[in-house]
């Protein structure tokens, strides 16, 4: 039987990509945006998707198409652009609430979210994204529907916001930026190429196994410094740019140590399969300046002793 999926975020980097994917796979796949949300990253695709409007009513996606085999939830709100508490609460807990009621009422077999692995105190955004995980657990307790919490590290890929981290860094040195302004770097991050994520995703889908509350991390499993990844940004784009590791203090709450534990993926068969190297360079799309500085690569690497993938 051909999967039906309702997925939200499809607008937005990782739903894009998602949505993407599952058409590959022949599913059918809907999509819940808003009347507003730019369709850029979908084009090429926009008439193999069947789109619904949340000004419509979420309930109008469920009851014409509904049971859909899956509800995945990758919609969010960041609160980067100077949103206040309330529209974070909306973006990240009242929809995602209202979306599980239909999901389980229309009876969705597993609903799919969208988790941070950020600390629950750090701020408004991760805050929300918890709180909304304790109420899917309370779902899959009363047997509603089964939820499964994926815990998101850094992700990261072409194309992906100006405003994330590894996005701002690559470009900052692909353009020569001056002087590059940073903390003294010692934070340990798992990054993971969108790649991989996509194909996690694929995993847990095809899985009829699930508990009703299940929760992955998803991650490459290994870690380096933010030092280490910046200094090798810069070292791959052969950027002039100055880093300055003295020019911010951590923040408070800083999380030093960030990576996932995928032994619970990797028992379902999935594997990362991109490496930092391999990442970055299918990302900058570098062949021939990354042959010239290939053997410095591969000496930082066995130095480090790492194998990751990248955000």
């Amino acid at each position: 039987m051909r999967m039906k999926i309702l997925l939200t975020g499809a607008s937005g980097y990782l739903g894009s990509h998602l949505a993407k994917s599952f058409i590959e796979l022949d599913y059918e796949v809907h999509a819940l945006i808003r009347n507003t949300s730019k369709l850029i990253r979908l084009a090429g695709c926009e008439d193999k998707l069947t789109l619904h409007f949340i000004e419509d009513g979420i309930e109008k996606a469920f009851s014409i198409n509904s049971p859909y085999n899956a509800v995945v939830h990758t919609a969010t709100c960041y609160g980067r652009n100077n949103e206040i508490e309330t529209e974070i609460f909306n973006a990240n807990l009242k929809f995602p609430l209202e979306l599980l009621e239909k999901s389980a009422f229309f009876n969705t077999d597993t609903f799919f979210n969208t988790d941070t692995i950020l600390y629950k105190y750090l701020n408004s955004y991760a805050l929300s994204k918890k709180q909304f995980v304790e109420w899917g657990k309370q779902f899959a307790i009363q047997e509603k529907i089964k939820f499964c919490n994926i815990k998101l590290e850094h992700m990261y890929g072409p194309g992906d916001d100006e405003s994330k981290f590894t996005t701002y860094i690559i470009n900052s040195c692909i353009n020569n930026v001056p002087i590059i302004k940073l903390t003294p770097g010692g934070q340990k991050r798992d990054f993971i190429y969108i790649d991989d994520v996509v194909s996690a995703y694929h995993t847990l889908l095809k899985n009829n196994n699930l508990d009703v509350f299940e929760e992955f991390e998803l991650g490459s499993g290994q870690a380096v410094t933010i030092r280490q990844f910046v200094e090798e940004v810069h070292l791959i784009t052969q950027s002039k740019s100055k880093l300055d590791f003295s020019a911010y203090p951590y923040r408070e709450n800083e999380i030093m140590v960030s990576k996932a534990e995928i032994k619970k993926l990797n028992e379902l068969g999935w594997q990362p399969k991109f490496q930092i190297e391999t990442g970055l360079k299918k990302l900058l799309k570098l062949e021939n300046r990354y042959e010239a500085i290939n053997h410095r690569w591969v000496w930082f690497f066995r130095k480090q002793s790492c194998r990751t993938c990248i955000r």
